[in-house]
């Protein structure tokens, strides 16, 4: 996660309060999803962003998890997430995800 995201993610948490903030991923890979979802959750692993040292404990998800699909227009998913998810490892981006999710997130959806 670039160190623009990073602030405006800070900046947004500021404005509307941790508890009014989902963070929706959309990474192709599972390890770089779970590095933003850690990122967003515990602080920045790599300690380089404006995020370092920050457990900020968003809600945090990606577009391929489960509970996401079933929020969303069934017609919308298919048209925007539709071809991404048939060729990504969902369950591994999944449980990437969850993993951080369930161990340093403070909020729900």
């Amino acid at each position: 996660m670039d160190l623009e995201i990073q602030q405006r993610i800070i900046d947004l948490t500021e404005k509307y309060g941790a508890s009014n903030v989902v963070v929706m991923l959309g990474g192709a890979e599972a390890e770089a999803s779970g590095i933003a979802a850690e990122t967003v959750t515990n602080g920045d692993p790599t300690f380089a962003g404006p995020l370092a040292g920050v457990p900020l404990g968003l809600a945090v998800y990606h577009i391929v998890e489960p509970e996401v699909k079933e929020a969303v227009d069934p017609g919308v998913y298919d048209e925007q997430v539709g071809m991404m998810e048939m060729v990504l490892d969902v369950d591994a981006i999944s449980k990437e995800v969850k993993k951080y999710r369930d161990q340093y997130s403070k909020y729900t959806a």
